[in-house]
C-alpha cells in the first residue's frame, strides 16, 4: 500500500473536482486555508492519478485505462487485488463536483455546493450545503443532512433521503424511495414508478397540491392551503408529482 499526500495553499477557497472509476473517496472541511489531497494504493494506480490546482480548481482525476487486470467488485476498484481511495480535506464553503462509476463519496463538513455523478457508489453526507445539490445516480443510495438551497436528483433504484431543503426539490426514480425531512419553500415535483415517496412540510409554510398516484395510496397529514403557524403569513411549498404504485405521503415537519 502506498500514500502519497499533495498540499496547496488555497486562500481564496476552492472548487474540489474529483474523477477516479470506482474505489473510495472521502472529503471533509476544515478550518485554514490549506487543502491536503492524499492517495491510498497501489503505486502503478497512483502514478496513473494527477492531483494538481489550476487557479482555485483543485483537480484529481485518474487518467489510466481501464483495462486489462482491471475489475470492479464490491464498490472498489482493484488492480491485482489493490484498491485506489482518495482522501481530500478542503477550506470550509468549497465546491466539490465527484464522478465515479461506482466509488462511495462521504463527504463531512461545510460545503457551498455539490454535484455527483456515479453508477453504483453511494452518496453520504454529513453536514451541510449551503446552495445547491445535484446528484446523478443509477443504484446508488443518497443519503444528505442539509441543503440550504435547492436540491435535484435523477436515480433509478437508490434510495433518496435528505433531512433538509431549503428551497426547491426535483427528483425523478424508478424504484427507489425518496424522503425529504423537512422543506420550507419553494416547488418539489416528482416522479416515480414503484418507490415511495414522502415530503416533509417545515412549521409556518403553506401547502399546495397536485399529485397523485395510479395504484399506490395517497395521504397527507398537512391540509392543503393550510395556514401556518404565527402571523398568518408564510412561505409556500408547491408540491407536483406522481407515481405509478409507490405511496405518497405528506407529513408536517417536526
Amino acid at each position: 500500500m502506498t500514500e502519497v499526500v499533495h498540499t496547496f495553499q488555497t486562500p481564496g477557497g476552492v472548487e474540489l473536482d474529483v474523477s477516479i472509476p470506482a474505489g473510495a473517496i472521502d472529503v471533509e472541511t476544515v478550518d485554514g486555508e490549506e487543502s491536503v489531497v492524499v492517495l491510498e494504493g497501489d503505486a502503478r494506480l497512483i502514478d496513473q492519478t494527477t492531483v494538481e490546482l489550476n487557479g482555485r480548481r483543485l483537480v484529481v482525476a485518474y487518467r489510466g485505462r481501464r483495462s486489462l487486470g482491471i475489475t470492479i467488485a464490491f464498490g472498489d476498484f482493484s488492480f491485482g487485488g489493490s484498491r485506489l481511495r482518495v482522501r481530500a480535506s478542503v477550506p470550509h464553503g468549497a465546491e466539490a463536483r465527484l464522478a465515479t462509476v461506482s466509488a462511495d463519496m462521504r463527504l463531512t463538513g461545510r460545503f457551498d455546493a455539490l454535484a455527483t455523478k456515479s453508477t453504483s457508489g453511494d452518496v453520504t453526507l454529513r453536514g451541510e450545503i449551503e446552495r445547491d445539490a445535484d446528484v446523478k445516480t443509477v443504484s446508488g443510495d443518497v443519503r444528505l443532512e442539509r441543503v440550504g438551497g435547492s436540491f435535484r436528483c435523477n436515480s433509478v433504484s437508490g434510495d433518496i433521503d435528505v433531512a433538509s431543503v431549503g428551497h426547491e426539490v426535483e427528483t425523478k426514480s424508478v424504484s427507489g424511495d425518496v424522503r425529504i425531512g423537512s422543506l420550507h419553500e419553494g416547488d418539489a415535483s416528482f416522479t416515480s414508478v414503484s418507490g415511495d415517496v414522502q415530503i416533509g412540510i417545515a412549521a409556518g409554510s403553506f401547502l399546495d397540491v397536485d399529485a397523485g398516484t395510479v395504484s399506490g395510496d395517497l395521504s397527507s397529514e398537512v391540509p392543503l392551503s393550510s395556514a401556518p403557524e404565527g402571523d398568518g403569513e408564510g412561505p409556500t411549498v408547491v408540491l407536483r408529482g406522481k407515481t405509478v404504485s409507490g405511496d405518497v405521503k405528506v407529513f408536517r415537519a417536526a
